[in-house]
């Protein structure tokens, strides 16, 4: 079986979405909403859902038990998610969604990378960090005296 899902960024209205949903081949099946933007933020997001993951050329492609997905952009950044082997559409839209998921949680451990390493540049010391059950992060700073 093959499948095609159109990943629309948040961003994108639903009438420009549609309008590249328009070119796309036959199998595309559904079109789903995603904050993907950075390959190697999503290909570490592929592994953190158990994918082997490779590079051919600009594409992402991941590999499950039975399962290969080809993440690949067109012109405009919109992705497109390509599916084979033993899967169908649900199937599709929950590994997407999985993704996703995965996706956010590794932009948010690249914020909080960042903001710790800048942070004494801007004369801040980080005092706390603290993980939410929701895993929403809270760090403290306290302000260095000059």
């Amino acid at each position: 079986m093959s499948i095609s899902l159109l990943l629309i960024p948040l961003a994108v209205a639903a009438v420009s979405a549609r309008a590249a949903a328009v070119g796309a081949d036959s199998r595309t099946v559904c079109r789903v909403q995603t904050r993907m933007r950075d390959s190697s933020l999503l290909a570490e997001a592929l592994r953190a859902c158990a994918a082997e993951v490779s590079r051919d050329g600009d594409d992402v492609v991941a590999d499950w038990a039975g399962v290969r997905t080809r993440f690949g952009r067109d012109g405009e950044g919109i992705w497109t998610a390509h599916f084979t082997g033993d899967v169908d559409e649900p199937r599709a839209v929950e590994i997407v969604r999985a993704v996703d998921a995965a996706y956010g949680r590794q932009v948010q451990q690249a914020v909080l990378a960042r903001l710790q390493e800048r942070a004494p540049a801007a004369g801040l010391r980080l005092e706390s960090r603290t993980v939410t059950p929701d895993a929403a992060v809270r760090l403290v700073f306290a302000v260095e005296h000059a």
